[in-house]
């Protein structure tokens, strides 16, 4: 394959600009973006040129925020598939989760899906190490090169992975080498809340229930107790997922504590339970409008930094299960990019600001290397998007193993045509090519 590309008459989105311009690749690299003013460089023999008039050219979304089930859930969903899936959403680079089965608490099992993505991921990609009440010495001998964050569930989750007492959080604040990016909400509002709905509705309780069993005040708190212990010891502290305006009221966007805000709360507000049911329930859970506005405008106005997806599919048959037995999470990566971008169409948000809540400050934050700009020297991770090609999102569309989407009817004004990996075109008008690797995400210390 040929991997050398052109790709000319394109609006570049990028560091806060908006230019017209073109991107030259070689070698797995960007040479150089040259805006349509200056000079076209040489380009050799069998150079294969791409026609961008029209479309928007982007650096390629890093999703550091997503659940790939592999190993132990791959009944769900694996990396191959959600890759895929990534790929057709201009989707180059992941961060997965480690509450998968074993939980990734050990340096070995962080090594172990290394050796998994290897193999099968179109993505660049890395994982996080899970906090547990007993593995302080595996996070003391990370390799910061190597694996970009500690995840700390403050909230129920899968098995050891919850962390609640006060010895072993402040011995983690203290000592993480990484940043701590965490899932906040307070374990013990979330057992009195479910004790008191459980006794009140027994089994009628629904979705509908879900925000306020996992309510605003247990999101608060916890966050609370985070920020509280990050500036106790000086910790790095990225909060996941906010749902609350009140916990967004908290960040200013700037320091050493930060936090993201992801697709299900940007989108949903609490009236899609009655619609959605279970297949919209998620944890934390999607609150009211109120919350979901303010949301939007702590991410324009930069106190939320990061966009991430939260992309953790189920299966139907799962998802259709009575609310106690019905998992959390839904599947996003796929149509995360033009769904936001849909937002901008209704002056929610500006492209720039997309492009800079989903490339520019992933990177930035988790400190990858060379990846999340257009810029000469930096891997080719780069997506084409038209802005002027509307798709629905059905069902039937959607690429990861799940089967099934919550945007199902969805009409959105942009699609992804062109995802390119370190220079290759892993995505090209619909067609993946599965012969493609993405490599392990490298991050300077």
């Amino acid at each position: 394959m040929n991997d050398t590309y052109y790709i000319c008459n394109a609006r570049i989105l990028n560091e806060g600009l908006s230019i017209q311009g073109s991107l030259f690749i070689a070698d797995g690299l960007i040479q150089g973006v040259y805006p349509t003013a200056t000079a076209t460089p040489a380009l050799p023999a069998g150079c294969t040129m791409i026609d961008a008039t029209g479309k928007w050219v982007l650096p390629g979304v890093i999703d550091t925020h997503v659940h790939f089930r592999e190993p132990g859930a791959t009944h769900k969903a694996d990396i191959a598939s959600e890759t895929v899936a990534a790929a057709a959403g201009g989707v180059t680079s992941f961060i997965d989760m480690p509450n998968t089965l074993p939980p990734a608490t050990t340096i070995e099992a962080v090594e172990e899906k290394y050796r998994r993505a290897a193999d099968t991921s179109l993505l660049n990609y890395s994982f996080y190490l899970g906090a547990s009440h007993d593995n302080l010495a595996e996070i003391r001998r990370m390799d910061t090169r190597r694996i970009g964050g500690v995840k700390l569930f403050l909230g129920s989750s899968t098995g050891r992975l919850l962390v609640n007492d006060d010895y072993a959080l402040s011995a983690l604040f203290a000592e993480s080498p990484a940043l701590i990016a965490a899932h906040c909400e307070d374990e013990d509002i979330l057992q009195r809340n479910m004790a008191a709905f459980r006794a009140q509705y027994g089994s009628a309780l629904t979705s509908v229930h879900h925000p306020l069993i996992r309510s605003e005040e247990a999101c608060l708190r916890s966050t609370e107790r985070a920020m509280m212990l990050a500036t106790k010891y000086g910790a790095r502290l990225h909060v996941l997922h906010i749902s609350t305006a009140r916990e967004a009221a908290l960040f200013t966007g700037s320091g050493a504590m930060t936090a993201e805000a992801c697709i299900p709360h940007l989108w949903f507000y609490d009236e899609a339970y009655d619609r959605l049911q279970h297949f919209v329930k998620c944890n934390p859970a999607v609150k009211t409008l109120a919350d979901r506005d303010a949301l939007r405008k702590a991410v324009a106005e930069g106190r939320l930094t990061t966009i991430a997806t939260d992309h953790a599919p189920h299966t139907r048959d799962e998802k259709q299960q009575p609310y106690l037995s019905a998992p959390s999470g839904m599947p996003s990566i796929q149509y995360a990019l033009p769904l936001m971008l849909k937002l901008c169409r209704s002056r929610v948000f500006t492209p720039e600001t997309i492009v800079e809540r989903m490339c520019h400050a992933p990177a930035r934050l988790f400190k990858i290397d060379r990846r999340g700009f257009l810029r000469a020297g930096y891997h080719a991770d780069v997506t084409i998007v038209d802005p002027a090609c509307p798709q629905t999102i059905t069902h039937a569309s959607v690429r990861s193993k799940c089967g099934w989407t919550p945007y199902d009817g969805v009409t959105v004004g942009a699609t992804v045509t062109h995802t390119f990996i370190n220079g290759k075109p892993v995505f090209e008008y619909g067609r993946i090519k599965n012969d493609i690797r993405g490599i392990a995400l490298a991050f300077y210390t």
